[in-house]
């Protein structure tokens, strides 16, 4: 009312052109407080965009697009399971191998094993939820949900029973499906990761730095957000014994997905399901799981002060499965398929069988 009563009184008592002015003045700035207003509860909601929007980006790949890796022909494809999008390459021919990545990593870890595979075995390379092109949800990365996707996705493709391969986080993942399903794993390969709830002594109560640095809610993306690129080199060279085997093209590739949204936030959130996977694993080992187990661990880690005596995995995995038997790869860090891809090939051939090597 004293808006609509100044106005009148305005146009009473000046002449036409003022009140044609303030008509403009008042006009304009309710258009400017109404545009103010607008823009900041807007730029609120862009600022606030959580991860469940972030996972609904559509990835930066081709579907069934294909490519060579030596010679060896695979190709891109995404598919719908449990609630996201999870992608996956795919080649080769013969009986089904599964192979699941650690952190911070993406099906590109196996590219030196997939095509010698291949000319045996028909390839399947996913990407975990959270990493590389699979979807970022907010929440479901425990093992028994990792698990449930990569079933899925096996489901969808028809494979009745798989040899499965895993490495670091991609190992709890692994377990929980082979627990979960032990009809569908023929063998199983686990590579380097002591598993939550049965952590071996020389890791410690709770294990090493990274982590608590890892499980601290929203600490690490804040911290490593623009330096990607750095983090994920000092993270593989520090566990590599050879650094050489990870190129900077590797890196690149690696923090390229990194620094994707969401993603940062998708990886460690496998280390924050730890407490979670902890008590899935101690439930699971009262009944341990009974297929062929191969662990395969590293020789030596600088970034953990050099030479660990023992094959953690197989330390842990004693605790949870039946017929387990462990191997210690000579010269090689922590990233096994990539420091010594040739001792791996040849460990692989002769657990799984199937090969005219």
């Amino acid at each position: 009312m004293f808006i609509r009563y100044t106005f009148l009184n305005l146009t009473m008592n000046e002449k036409g052109s003022n009140s044609s002015f303030y008509f403009s003045f008042c006009i304009t700035t309710m258009f400017f407080i109404i545009l103010v207003v607008t823009f900041i509860v807007f730029g609120s909601l862009t600022l606030n965009t959580n991860h469940t929007a972030i996972a609904q980006q559509q990835p930066p790949f081709i579907e069934d697009l294909s490519f060579d890796i030596d010679n060896v022909t695979f190709s891109h494809h995404l598919v719908s399971v449990n609630g996201i999008q999870l992608h996956y390459v795919i080649g080769g021919q013969g009986d089904p191998i599964v192979l699941l990545h650690g952190f911070p990593q993406s099906w590109y870890e196996w590219r030196h094993i997939m095509p010698a595979l291949a000319k045996n075995y028909t390839v399947v390379v996913p990407d975990l939820r959270g990493f590389g092109d699979s979807s970022k949800p907010v929440t479901g990365y425990d093992g028994k949900t990792t698990a449930e996707d990569i079933y899925q996705l096996t489901s969808r493709l028809g494979l009745n029973q798989i040899f499965l391969v895993a490495h670091d986080v991609g190992a709890q993942t692994a377990y929980s499906y082979a627990s979960a399903h032990p009809n569908n794993v023929t063998k199983l390969v686990i590579m380097d990761f002591p598993y939550p709830g049965f952590l071996p002594p020389e890791f410690g109560e709770n294990g090493p730095w990274w982590f608590a640095f890892h499980q601290t809610p929203n600490l690490p993306e804040y911290l490593v957000e623009g330096k990607e690129r750095e983090y994920i080199s000092w993270f593989m060279k520090g566990l590599a014994y050879n650094p050489s085997a990870i190129t900077k093209e590797d890196i690149d590739i690696f923090a390229n997905h990194f620094s994707a949204p969401g993603t940062a936030h998708g990886a460690f959130e496998h280390f924050r399901a730890f407490s979670v996977d902890a008590e899935q694993n101690k439930e699971s080992a009262k009944n341990k799981i009974t297929m062929p187990v191969l662990a395969l661990g590293g020789d030596i880690y600088p970034a953990l002060g050099g030479d660990i005596p023992g094959n953690f995995a197989l330390s842990s995995l004693q605790s949870l499965a039946t017929n387990v038997n462990g191997v210690t790869v000579p010269f090689s860090g922590h990233w096994i398929p990539e420091e010594r891809p040739d001792f791996v090939l040849n460990q692989l051939f002769k657990f799984l069988g199937n090969s005219t090597k």
